[in-house]
């Protein structure tokens, strides 16, 4: 007797037509619904992982760049002339990155 090893054993196709079925009559939410409650509960809770929320503004002081300092081109860090390893271009670049 010859078997037709693509033809889908009948408990496998059983299960299939189960799961199809089960998935078929859950009752699933519409997508509408469910942008609205995300939509709502956006606004109500504000949380922060691991910690508060403080509803306070930060105030930095922000100091300008010194005649003796640069900015490096590759790493973006204000550096002392002194660590100047090349200029190029008219970028400079320091120690550590060129390193």
């Amino acid at each position: 007797m010859a078997t037709d090893y693509d033809e889908l054993r009948s408990d496998v196709k059983e299960s299939q037509h189960n799961s199809l079925e089960a998935l078929q009559s859950a009752n699933a939410p519409d997508a509408r619904s469910v942008v609205l409650e995300l939509d709502q509960a956006d606004g109500l809770d504000l949380e922060v992982p691991g910690g508060e929320f403080i509803a306070e503004e930060l105030i930095v002081q922000v100091i300008p760049q010194a005649d003796d300092e640069f900015t490096c081109y590759s790493c973006f860090l204000v550096r002392h002339r002194s660590q100047v390893a090349r200029e190029k271009n008219g970028h400079a670049y320091c120690i550590e990155c060129e390193g």
